[in-house]
């Protein structure tokens, strides 16, 4: 039997991290290559919905999942003022950036995998290169992401959703009694969390934000954010934000770059094995990703305008408050 062929990963984030080790566990040569290194903060809201019990056992996540805080209450303010409060149909699950993805780091390069960091390696598309290098930056997004971290700031409930103009933010506890502010503004104006908040007429927010210890290790942004439909496969093998970015509102992001690298793992397995052709291989990931995400991506996309403006947000509350929007079938949709 000639020997499995090698599988490279460009990014190392949640799905290159994650697909890395479940190709470990069936013995195959993995390297990813990370622009950056570990461990360290990124732009995210820290707060998984829905992750299957079936993508977690692929990708062994018990491991590196361990310690994340379970949560369900959530309130909506809009602005400053609760909307509506509602619980989850399951529980959600809250870890930091910093801590998860040098778990991940930790577990794939334990198993044997090749992990290179500071490695700016090109895209170039060849047989065994998947790429789970993040979003595909857009420069005429109006959007940008910004996080933090803050200590001594008391929640509502388990995730806190504030809803401005042209902008909403999440705040969620992580571990160590830690408070993850994420949020998605307006690329104009303001560079800190308060001055975005106030921008976007979270005055109260802002206020707390500035009252409470920030870490301000913990601070990042990220901008070209581009919430438009996935475009078809041109590079090696999207996964991940790659393929297609849902609008951080639904919780989902997360948990669509763990099940995006749970589609591919078969598929590329049998190719490591020699049991398949390169391009057999990616066709089929790039269908099943269709399959299995298109309509939760388009859900997320003609939503996600409904939730940052004022005036269209009115009729969404309004629809939910007379029960003509409920929210269980509208979180499935997404989910």
């Amino acid at each position: 039997m000639k020997p499995p062929r090698p599988v490279e990963i460009i990014g190392g984030g949640l799905a290159g991290l994650s697909l890395g080790i479940a190709l470990r566990h069936r013995g195959l040569p993995v390297t990813i290559r990370e622009a950056g290194h570990y461990p360290r903060h990124r732009v995210c809201g820290e707060f998984i919905t829905a992750l299957d019990k079936d993508t977690q056992q692929a990708l062994h996540l018990a491991g590196p999942l361990r310690g994340a805080r379970a949560a369900r209450g959530v309130v909506w303010y809009e602005p400053d003022r609760p909307s509506f409060r509602l619980q989850l149909p399951e529980p959600a699950l809250c870890l930091s950036r910093y801590r998860l993805d040098a778990a991940l780091a930790s577990e794939f390069t334990g198993l044997g995998g090749e992990l290179v960091t500071g490695d700016r390696t090109d895209a170039t598309p060849r047989a065994g290169r998947v790429l789970t290098c993040g979003r595909r930056p857009a420069t005429s997004s109006p959007w940008m992401g910004l996080k933090q971290h803050f200590r001594g700031l008391p929640l509502a409930d388990d995730l806190e959703l504030h809803l401005g103009r042209n902008a909403y933010v999440g705040l969620t506890m992580v571990e160590n009694d830690t408070v993850n502010v994420c949020g998605l503004f307006s690329r104009q104006g303001g560079r800190t969390l308060p001055e975005k908040c106030r921008q976007a007429g979270l005055i109260d927010l802002a206020g707390r934000l500035e009252e409470a210890e920030a870490d301000e290790d913990s601070f990042c942004a990220v901008a070209g954010l581009d919430y438009g439909a996935p475009r078809r496969r041109r590079d090696p093998v999207p996964l991940g934000d790659a393929a297609g970015l849902i609008p951080p509102f639904t919780g989902h992001g997360m948990t669509v770059a763990w099940q995006s690298a749970a589609v591919a793992l078969p598929h590329i397995d049998l190719w490591s094995r020699g049991a398949a052709a390169w391009e057999a291989a990616a066709s089929r990931i790039e269908y099943d990703l269709r399959r299995r995400f298109r309509w939760r991506l388009w859900a997320g996309r003609v939503i996600h305008p409904w939730i940052l403006r004022p005036a269209r947000r009115r009729w969404f509350r309004l629809l939910h408050q007379s029960g003509l929007l409920p929210f269980q079938p509208l979180y499935r949709l997404l989910h």
